[in-house]
């Protein structure tokens, strides 16, 4: 595997440098090229702006469509269209010990000041305490981890997901989960960004509690698994996936898509794999704020025994 990155995680067991913290160029929400300046402006010491967010702010001048920060694009040896890219969470740790709630979203009427509000980061107890005394637990992901989307989308934003899986912002994929994503170009081209703290299903207010992160993942080319959507495994559930600019619509596709690996998991009848999905599947919302929304259905794996 090769690769360049602006930031990075350890890749296939080689250190790229950790990656800052992220942001999105929509509404109230700083751009990255303003993000170091607006954090300052709400209260973060100037020392805890970590350098390598400076540096990128007045470095990169190439930059989006999207207003992420992500670590890529990573060449992966091997992968070539129509395989699937294994990418294995080995670990991931929070950075520095804060991060940053902005506030828009599928209901903006209810933002208020302040827009941007810091969030403290207890990194030993992994909690974060809000001035209402309410205490979040932390459950650090990536945002976003992808490929490089089918080449008839040309140079697409970072801000929608889809079959590339790309701004999935799905909660479940912490440390020790595994997501494996379609490949539609050589090399795959994989990136990795969008640092959250914690958020919940739904990202409502369209950030989650942003930070930097630093983590490991682990690369592996599947020759043996073609799929059309992004799936991934957590220690407890299979996940699939579904995503389209209309909710209805994504959730079609990952109820379809539940029941499509069902049938290849088991060799059920595609009536027993439907039934099965409406009596143990959880259908839930991923997210609502990324123009495409998101959907995803868990599937216990307790159900199956063993």
């Amino acid at each position: 595997m090769a690769g360049r990155a602006a930031g990075g995680v350890h890749a296939a067991g080689g250190h790229i440098g950790p990656v800052p913290g992220p942001a999105r160029e929509r509404g109230p929400v700083p751009g990255h090229a303003q993000l170091p300046d607006r954090l300052e402006h709400a209260g973060v010491p100037a020392a805890e702006v970590q350098q390598s967010l400076r540096d990128i702010a007045t470095r990169v001048t190439d930059k989006g469509p999207g207003g992420h920060i992500l670590t890529g694009p990573i060449y992966v040896e091997g992968a070539e269209p129509g395989d699937a890219l294994e990418v294995r969470i080995l670990s991931i740790d929070l950075a520095i010990p804060y991060g940053y709630n902005g506030c828009s979203g599928f209901l903006k009427e209810n933002c208020g000041e302040p827009r941007m509000r810091i969030i403290r980061l207890d990194r030993t107890r992994m909690t974060a305490t809000l001035d209402s005394g309410i205490t979040i637990p932390l459950h650090p992901f990536f945002g976003s981890m992808g490929d490089a989307p089918p080449p008839e989308a040309g140079r697409a934003s970072s801000n929608p997901p889809g079959t590339h899986a790309g701004n999935l912002d799905n909660k479940e994929l912490v440390a020790g989960t595994t997501l494996f994503i379609p490949v539609h170009a050589p090399g795959a081209l994989f990136e990795i960004g969008d640092g959250h703290a914690a958020q919940g299903d739904g990202e409502v207010d369209q950030t989650a509690i942003e930070t930097s992160l630093e983590g490991r993942v682990q690369l592996i080319v599947r020759k043996d698994l073609h799929l059309t959507w992004p799936r991934a495994e957590t220690p407890t559930d299979y996940i699939v996936m579904g995503a389209d600019s209309d909710l209805t619509k994504a959730t079609r596709i990952a109820v379809q898509q539940a029941v499509d690996f069902l049938m290849e998991l088991k060799h059920l009848p595609r009536v027993e794999a439907y039934r099965l999905v409406s009596l143990a599947g959880n259908v839930r919302i991923t997210e609502l704020v990324d123009g495409t929304v998101g959907v995803h259905v868990m599937l216990p794996k307790a159900i199956f025994g063993g």
